[in-house]
């Protein structure tokens, strides 16, 4: 029989799905690896979805997505971040914010061109550049910087192949934010070296201490950024898959031109639900925010005070404690801990190899859940602690 794609064989499959897989066949886990809100969709949001079933509204959608949506998406933009999209023009409906992401690579590279890809990063980002023709290039943040990145870091890998950039703040794996002076300077090398922008602010909402900023709304941005959001997280809406993109109109066109072909529409009942959790967002939202601040505080406390390092998240849902001093890889830290105490976490080193070092442990639990997980972590470190005084004794 003739090969399958070569680009597609060349694909490492998800090492957190790996995890995942191997936590799911195993019992008395508590899993901390994905990253998926412990809420239910709000119960206003899922009979928004009935009443749409109940009324018939089973057909197809315009291929950008139902308009009244779409205005509610813009409506959404210009609350929050103070930023108008036309609803007709530069606002796309896509299946998850995953879709949009495809889209965006799709419309923007050519066979050959380098996407700047800033790590450590959602494991996503670098196939699906791969999967385009693109070639995905490694940015590292570092933890002495709040895993915010540097412009100089990026300035260095620049080449004449050089197409776009790509991050996520508040980011996965790290929680990390960036404040607008950071991302100001990051503009400026943007502008300069004529570079587009995908900004994947699928946590935007998950902002603890100040508001997260649109990187569309810094001078110069809004003509050359995509903006990537979504109903997963903050909505509590994973399984519903129910994205968008905000782009200017001709990459949007670009992107609607893929999406019609590869998607037609998102699901439409799945869409009068993003309609009711936009407008209601304000009662839904904040409690959830609330809920995750408190988790993020005692999570974080908790962590350092058992010996792992970990920096405080300004937001998503993830704490990324070091663990390079267990002299275990990330991997490895992470197999033992699952197989010893039942606590499944995801290796740093599936986000790029700057996540080496870490592990990813997401707080998106109940507290008694954290506080079971911190107790088993804790045992964990103090059996790792005595077997290494013990090898450490024996070589002396």
């Amino acid at each position: 029989m003739k090969s399958l794609s070569e680009r597609v064989e060349q694909l490492a499959p998800s090492g957190i799905r790996r995890f995942f897989d191997l936590a799911g066949s195993m019992e008395d886990v508590i899993s901390l690896g994905v990253g998926e809100p412990d809420f239910v969709t709000p119960w206003n949001v899922r009979e928004a979805s009935f009443a749409a079933l109940e009324q018939g509204y089973t057909a197809y959608s315009a291929n950008a997505g139902l308009l009244e949506l779409r205005q509610e998406i813009a409506t959404y933009m210009q609350e929050k971040f103070a930023i108008s999209y036309s609803t007709t023009e530069e606002i796309i409906v896509t299946t998850g914010a995953s879709e949009g992401l495809d889209l965006a690579f799709r419309s923007l590279i050519n066979p050959g061109d380098e996407v700047i890809v800033v790590e450590p990063a959602f494991v996503s980002y670098a196939p699906l550049i791969e999967l385009a023709g693109g070639i995905p290039v490694a940015a590292a943040c570092h933890a002495e910087d709040g895993f915010a990145i540097q412009p100089e870091t990026i300035e260095h890998l620049l080449t004449d192949k050089t197409k776009a950039i790509i991050f996520c703040f508040p980011s996965n794996p790290t929680g990390s934010t960036m404040s607008r002076d950071q991302l100001a300077d990051l503009a400026l090398l943007v502008q300069k070296h004529d570079l587009y922008v995908i900004s994947d602010e699928i946590y935007a909402e998950l902002s603890y201490e100040t508001e997260a900023i649109c990187f569309a709304t810094l001078p110069g941005m809004r003509e050359r950024t995509i903006i990537i959001n979504g109903f997963s997280k903050a909505f509590a809406m994973t399984g519903w898959r129910l994205g968008f993109t905000c782009a200017p109109p001709a990459i949007t066109q670009s992107m609607l031109k893929v999406h019609q072909y590869g998607m037609m529409c998102a699901p439409t009942l799945v869409q009068f639900a993003g309609i009711e959790a936009l407008r209601s967002r304000h009662k839904t939202v904040p409690d959830m925010v609330t809920s995750y601040r408190q988790r993020r505080n005692y999570f974080v406390k908790a962590l350092n005070d058992a010996g792992l390092p970990t920096h405080l998240p300004g937001g998503a849902f993830y704490a990324f404690p070091y663990i390079g001093h267990t002299g275990l890889t990330s991997e490895q830290f992470a197999e033992q801990l699952l197989l010893a105490e039942r606590v499944a976490v995801v290796p740093g080193s599936v986000f790029g190899a700057s996540g080496e070092g870490y592990v990813r442990a997401s707080y998106a639990s109940s507290i008694e859940q954290l506080q079971e997980a911190i107790a088993r972590i804790q045992r964990f470190m103090k059996k790792w602690q005595t077997q290494d005084e013990a090898a450490s004794s024996h070589s002396h």
